[in-house]
């Protein structure tokens, strides 16, 4: 009796109520969902039950998902087996921290990686319908309502392939120069490498317990993946075998950091990481013959006063007055675009290791979705605000904004071409707006175009085709669309029916680096 009121009384912080109090979650954890999603959380044949794993699952389609079960997945409808009461224990036993917070060690990723194909066991040349298609207008889709990827043909608007993925994938896939290969990172820290000639999953590692997003380097040997926990920058080769992890430490290793995204910049032949709780930023080079460099002040290197650190994959610090959130690069990647969390707008110089500029960004830009195009000769970047209804358009010369366009609510992407003279911004963080596409003119800084096609359902993320002359915006529903447009009238075109497609990504604007979309 003693040891069931003390169980009870643990439980009752997390479970959120008298009647929650009644159901013993752990235990009921361990009966119906260990054997599936792991015995400490962390995921198994399903993925991660964990705060920082969720934060995308309202509560209530956390409950749904219990009791109704989720389509084409292995997970089973509860209704019938477990009360209303005990869902909710479960659901708030999910939503609570693991502590001690779990670990994931070298030896962790190593044992997790899975080899479905040795390299050199497929056809090195595209098959099927893959071989019929412009292998650079090719589109990848990832579908969140059902957790699937689908690969469509660019010229022709129609799916090739539909396969399921990984538990919520985050970050956008990254793509190797050649076209062949596109890397996956889900919310719980599995990356997945395709081949897209075969349509194959080829090989997947898991490479953290959350993680944030991958990058591919520009030469297609390395691949790099960010990780909130545990906080480090871990780096594989091609073949998802685990070559070194980077905690996320400062340099005198006394304060730690999770990583919150890492970029390739290929004309730097390295990776670039941001810290979500210090302020710094790495360059990671992938380069070999990287030149040695030195953390800190040395009165004479030439001289040899101080221990180089080798410059091959290891992290080159820029260290700055507060974290950075959300970057933007120069087409030539010397300066890094950033905003801290309350908003600060700075540039960064990559070969100076220091901020050059600051930026008027009010609220709170989204500069992971900035593009950039010239106007009247001078190139301008442009970000959507996921606080403020509008978009800021700065000269990237003076540093100094050029306009605030308003818009109809806050946004969360902003995409263009190189082709087009329109840019397209999306108002799904607002309430009432979330329906709509708004077009605006590049040079004019005009919005010149409404596209609503659903009244009153989420209506977001325009990728164009490699030539900029139709885009595909997604009807983020479960029951949900991609809708192409042509890119000069703005008329409907097609319709392919999807399952809350939350992103598109042509592979010739990807691995081009188009200025009109994110890197």
């Amino acid at each position: 009796m003693k040891r069931l009121l003390r169980t009870l009384i643990l439980a009752l912080p997390l479970l959120g109520g008298p009647n929650a109090a009644r159901a013993d979650a752990p235990a009921l954890f361990a009966q119906h969902c260990a054997s599936c999603h792991g015995a400490g959380r962390l995921g198994a044949m399903g993925p991660a039950l964990l705060p920082e794993s969720l934060e995308r699952l309202k509560r209530k389609d956390a409950v749904a998902t219990i009791r109704e079960g989720r389509a084409a997945t292995q997970m089973p409808a509860f209704a019938a087996t477990l009360s209303a009461t005990d869902i909710d224990a479960l659901v708030n036993w999910i939503y609570s921290p693991v502590t001690p917070a779990p670990s994931w060690s070298e030896a962790d990723i190593r044992a997790s990686r899975i080899e479905a194909f040795s390299p050199g066991s497929l056809p090195d040349a595209r098959q099927g319908d893959v071989a019929k298609a412009d292998p650079m207008n090719l589109f990848i889709v990832v579908e969140a309502g059902d957790h699937h990827v689908s690969v469509l043909d660019g010229d022709r608007m129609e799916r090739i392939f539909r396969f399921p993925s990984r538990y919520a994938l985050h970050g956008g896939p990254k793509f190797t120069p050649d076209g062949r290969y596109v890397f996956f990172a889900s919310r719980d820290g599995w990356v997945s490498k395709f081949d897209i000639w075969n349509l194959k999953v080829v090989a997947e590692v898991r490479a953290g317990i959350n993680t944030r997003n991958a990058a591919v380097s520009s030469d297609g040997r390395f691949v790099a993946v960010a990780n909130y926990l545990p906080g480090n920058l871990t780096i594989f080769d091609a073949d998802l075998k685990l070559l070194k992890v980077i905690p996320g430490s400062n340099l005198k290793g006394d304060a730690g950091s999770r990583i919150s995204a890492v970029y390739d910049a290929a004309p730097r032949k390295s990776f670039i990481a941001g810290l979500k709780d210090l302020p710094e930023i790495w360059e990671v080079s992938y380069d070999p013959a990287a030149k040695p460099f030195h953390d800190g002040y040395v009165h004479d290197y030439k001289m040899g006063e101080a221990i180089a650190t080798p410059g091959f994959l290891n992290p080159r610090r820029t260290v700055l007055e507060v974290p950075l959130d959300d970057f933007f690069f120069t087409q030539n990647y010397d300066n890094l675009v950033g905003a801290s969390r309350e908003g600060r707008g700075q540039v960064v110089n990559l070969d100076v290791r220091r901020a050059i500029s600051t930026l008027d960004l009010p609220g709170m830009p989204h500069l992971g979705s900035g593009i950039s195009w010239l106007r009247d000769g001078r190139r301008v970047v442009a970000s959507t605000n996921l606080k403020d209804a509008q978009v800021s358009v700065i000269d990237m010369q003076s540093w100094q904004t050029v306009a605030t366009i308003p818009t109809l609510g806050p946004g969360f992407f902003l995409r263009s071409h190189e082709n087009s003279s329109y840019a397209w911004v999306d108002s799904m963080m607002s309430p009432t707006a979330r329906d709509t596409l708004q077009v605006i003119d590049k040079q004019s800084l005009k919005v010149v175009a409404q596209v609503r096609p659903e009244p009153g359902k989420t209506f977001a993320h325009v990728e164009f085709d490699r030539y900029g002359r139709y885009v595909i915006a997604s009807l983020m529903e479960k029951d949900g669309a991609l809708i192409f447009l042509d890119a000069n009238t703005f008329k409907e075109i097609k319709r392919l029916p999807a399952s809350k497609p939350i992103g598109k990504y042509n592979l010739f604007n990807k691995i081009q680096r188009s200025e009109g979309t994110s890197h």
